[in-house]
C-alpha cells in the first residue's frame, strides 16, 4: 500500500487479471492552514451534466509569484438556500489535478493532483515552484449522473400578483438565488461581465460584450459595474414578462443548470477551490467552461500509472491493468503496449457496495495501439458499510 493512504484494507495474492479490494471508507486528511500569515485565493465553478452523461466544468489558471508551500483543496459548495432540503451534490465526488504551464504552452505537466480526504473536501499540500498551473477539475460520475426518477408535475415559476403584474415565485426565487452564489465565481455578491458570460455560455451558448453590457447597466441594479442579486432576479422577470408568463425560457435556463421540473439541482455539483500559499500571494482565474479535455484524460491515466499498482494480464504482456485506490475512490487504467487495438472485458460481478461510473457490471474497453485509457472508477454505493471490489480483466479474442 502506498505511504500516506489510510485505508483499512486488505489485498490478498489472487490469481493474475484479478483485483480485489475489501474495506471500510477510512479518510486520509489534508487540512487547510490555520495560520493567518498564510495567503488564500478562492473560486466557485460547477459541474454539470449533459445529456449524453458528459461532464462540463470550470477550468482555472494559477499563479504563484514565487516558490511556496502550498495546500490546495476542493469541495462541493454548501448552498444558503438549501439548508434543510436534500442536496445530492453533497456528495459527489471532487478532485483537482494541477498541470504546470511550460513552453510551448500547450505542454502541460502533471505536478499533483488533490487525493488526500476529509469528508467531502479532497486535498493537496506540498512545494510548488513559481510560475502559471491548469487547475482542471475532475468528478468520476459515478454519483453525478443521470436520475431515473421520474418527476411528476411542473413548479411554478411565476404568478400574478394582486395588481395583475408578473412575479417571481417564492420556490423560483430560491433556486435563482443559489444559481447567483454558483455563477459569483469570486464569491464577492455581484456578477462581473466575465462570470455572467460563463452563464450566458452554459444556457444559451453566447456571450455578453462590453456594449450588452452597458446597456444592462441602465436597466438593473448594478455596483461596480457588477450585476448585483436583486438585478439577476430582474433579469430573469424581464424575461418571463418577454413572453408574457409564459415560462418555457426559464426551464430552459434552468435544466441547462442541473435543474429538474421539481426546481431540484439534480445533474449539477457547485464546488469551492481555495488555495493557501505560505509565501506569496496566489491568484486564480476562471478561464474556460468546457468539457474534460485530452490533457485531463492523459493527467488522469498518468497520475494512476505513477501511483498505482500494475498487474500485467494474464498471458498478454503488453497489457497492463493500474489499479489506484485513495480514499473512497477507486481508478483502473489499461495500458496497451503491443501495436494492435485490443478489446478488453471487464467484469464486476463479484463485487458488492461498489458503485461504477460505467453503470455497468460487465463491459468491454477498446484499447488503441501503444495508448492508455481509463477502464473506470468505482466508489463505495454506501460509505458506511464495508465494500468488496472484484474486478477481472479478460482479453476479448
Amino acid at each position: 500500500m502506498k505511504p500516506g493512504i489510510l485505508m483499512k484494507a486488505v489485498w490478498p495474492q489472487v490469481e493474475q487479471g484479478v483485483s480485489l479490494f475489501t474495506g471500510c471508507c477510512v479518510q486520509t486528511f489534508c487540512t487547510p492552514p490555520l495560520s493567518s500569515e498564510w495567503l488564500c485565493a478562492q473560486s466557485k465553478g460547477c459541474f454539470y451534466l449533459e445529456e449524453d452523461g458528459e461532464i462540463v466544468s470550470h477550468k482555472y489558471r494559477l499563479h504563484l509569484p514565487q516558490s511556496s508551500t502550498v495546500c490546495i483543496t476542493i469541495k462541493p459548495l454548501r448552498l444558503h438556500q438549501t439548508e434543510g432540503k436534500c442536496c445530492p451534490w453533497l456528495s459527489v465526488d471532487t478532485v483537482l489535478y494541477v498541470l504546470k504551464e511550460s513552453e510551448p504552452q500547450e505542454n502541460l505537466q502533471l505536478v499533483c493532483c488533490t487525493d488526500q480526504q476529509n469528508k467531502e473536501m479532497f486535498g493537496w499540500k506540498g512545494e510548488l515552484p513559481s510560475g502559471v498551473y491548469w487547475l482542471l477539475p475532475f468528478t468520476t460520475g459515478c454519483r453525478l449522473k443521470k436520475g431515473k426518477t421520474a418527476i411528476t408535475g411542473e413548479a411554478k415559476l411565476v404568478y400574478r400578483d394582486e395588481d395583475g403584474e408578473l412575479a417571481l415565485t417564492r420556490e423560483f426565487r430560491a433556486a435563482l438565488s443559489d444559481i447567483f452564489e454558483t455563477i459569483d465565481l469570486d464569491g464577492n455578491g455581484l456578477l462581473s461581465l466575465e462570470e455572467y458570460n460563463f452563464f450566458e455560455l452554459r444556457t444559451s451558448g453566447e456571450t455578453c460584450d462590453e456594449e450588452v453590457w452597458a446597456v444592462c447597466k441602465e436597466n438593473f441594479d448594478m455596483k461596480k459595474n457588477e450585476l448585483t442579486r436583486q438585478g439577476f432576479m430582474d433579469l430573469n422577470l424581464m424575461e418571463a414578462n418577454d413572453r408574457e408568463g409564459d415560462p418555457s425560457d426559464l426551464w430552459v435556463t434552468l435544466l441547462s443548470l442541473g435543474y429538474n421540473k421539481a426546481l431540484e439541482m439534480t445533474e449539477a455539483c457547485p464546488f469551492v477551490i481555495d488555495i493557501y500559499a505560505e509565501k506569496c500571494k496566489p491568484r486564480i482565474k476562471a478561464i474556460y467552461l468546457e468539457a474534460g479535455s485530452w490533457q485531463l484524460n492523459r493527467a488522469i491515466c498518468k497520475s494512476v500509472v505513477n501511483k498505482g499498482d500494475a498487474k500485467v494480464m494474464d498471458g498478454c504482456e503488453n497489457i497492463i491493468v493500474y489499479t489506484y485506490r485513495t480514499g473512497m475512490r477507486i481508478t483502473s487504467v489499461i495500458e496497451n503496449k503491443s501495436d494492435n487495438k485490443v478489446i478488453v472485458h471487464v467484469n464486476n460481478e463479484q463485487s458488492r457496495n461498489c458503485l461504477s461510473n460505467r453503470g455497468l457490471a460487465v463491459f468491454a474497453v477498446e484499447v488503441a495501439p501503444k495508448s492508455m485509457m481509463v477502464s473506470q472508477h468505482v466508489m463505495p454505493l454506501n460509505e458506511q458499510e464495508e465494500w468488496l471490489y472484484s474486478c477481472v480483466h479478460s482479453l476479448l479474442r
